[in-house]
């Protein structure tokens, strides 16, 4: 099997499972948001990438985040992504892939977030340096012994978050529930045969 075939393999593997079922949209009547979810494959395994800057969805106590911004009236998730993904990531929109949605995400904070997931190539071929980026390895997000689930307010609602500790990171809230949508997705079996 060539490099090409074994890549398009796990992408259309990664695009039949992100939709099947189809996504589901929330019901909330809050803001939406669109969250970019960019993954790569690095040695055989896939790799998320998540970002520091102020931008980031990190409202949610976490210390990493997904790029996102708010849906402006009319505005498809998938046009904010190509408004951001360069900004943020340092892809730009003609080197990301869209594979696909996850279900929509209800915050704590009143808003919704569509979970969108995009192939890029490896953080070293396409990213400046001085990017705030955190690459970080899927499977680690499959290891119940770095998973947290925090009581937490927000303006006087109680709830639970998720944080999952990789590392020295802390990924939590929002970032979290959309990591467990998508290995929850992916783990069935493995992607890939490297």
């Amino acid at each position: 099997m060539t490099d090409s075939a074994t890549e398009d393999s796990w992408i259309l593997e990664i695009r039949n499972r992100l939709g099947t079922p189809p996504p589901r949209r929330s019901k909330t009547q809050g803001a939406a948001h669109a969250a970019f979810v960019p993954i790569y494959v690095d040695a055989g395994a896939l790799w998320v990438l998540l970002s520091e800057t102020d931008r980031a969805l990190a409202l949610d106590w976490g210390t990493v985040a997904f790029p996102g911004a708010g849906l402006e009236t009319g505005e498809e998730p998938w046009e904010v992504i190509k408004r951001i993904c360069e900004e943020e990531t340092g892809a730009g929109p003609d080197k990301v892939l869209r594979l696909g949605e996850l279900d929509e995400v209800d915050t704590l904070h009143g808003f919704s977030v569509v979970p969108c997931i995009g192939a890029i190539p490896p953080p070293g071929e396409v990213l400046r340096s001085a990017l705030e980026v955190v690459p970080l390895p899927l499977i680690a997000f499959q290891d119940s012994r770095l998973i947290e689930d925090r009581s937490v307010s927000v303006d006087g609602n109680e709830g639970w978050i998720r944080v999952y500790h990789v590392g020295k990171r802390r990924v939590a809230g929002t970032a979290a529930q959309i990591l467990e949508a998508l290995t929850q997705r992916l783990q069935a079996e493995p992607l890939l045969a490297l």
